[in-house]
C-alpha cells in the first residue's frame, strides 16, 4: 500500500507572518536550521521564502533586510498536498515542478506540515547518502 504524506511529512513547519522583517526571517531560519518558512497570514498559507529567494530577491537587489518584508519578495504561488495524498503524488508534484518542498495543507486550506526532499529521500531510500545527511542532527 502506498504511503500518504502525513506518514512522512515535518509536522508544525516554521512559519512567519509576511510584515516579517527579511532580517527577522533569516534569524528564524539559522536558529531552526532549516532553508525556508512558509508564510502565514492568519493562519492561512499565503507564499513560501527560501534562503535562496533571500539571495536571489534581496541580497542581488540590494534590499535592505531590515526594511524590507517577506511578503515583499516571497513565492506566493504554491502547489501543496494534502496530508493523504500519496508519497508518490507529492514525488511527481516535485518533479514536474522542480520543487524541494510542499506545504501540506488540509482540504479548508490548513497549514499542516511540510514535506521535503529529504523527508522524501529517507521514505524511498532510507541507505542512501542523502538519507543519511536528511536525517542527521543538526550541526553534524
Amino acid at each position: 500500500m502506498a504511503r500518504q504524506v502525513h506518514e512522512v511529512m515535518t509536522e508544525k513547519p516554521v512559519t512567519v507572518d509576511g510584515l516579517t522583517s527579511l532580517a527577522e526571517a533569516a534569524r528564524v531560519m539559522r536558529d531552526a536550521d532549516i532553508g525556508d518558512v512558509l508564510v502565514v497570514d492568519e493562519g492561512r498559507l499565503r507564499g513560501i521564502l527560501t534562503d535562496r529567494d533571500l539571495v536571489i530577491r534581496a541580497v542581488a537587489e540590494n534590499r535592505d533586510p531590515a526594511d524590507t518584508t517577506v511578503q515583499a519578495i516571497c513565492s506566493p504561488e504554491l502547489i501543496t498536498v494534502g496530508p493523504a495524498d500519496s508519497v508518490d503524488q507529492a514525488v511527481t508534484l516535485m518533479r514536474r515542478h522542480a520543487l524541494r518542498r510542499l506545504p501540506v495543507q488540509t482540504e479548508d486550506g490548513r497549514l499542516v506540515g511540510v514535506v521535503t526532499l529529504g523527508d522524501l529521500e529517507v521514505e524511498r531510500a532510507p541507505g542512501s547518502a542523502l538519507s543519511a545527511i536528511a536525517a542527521a542532527e543538526p550541526g553534524t
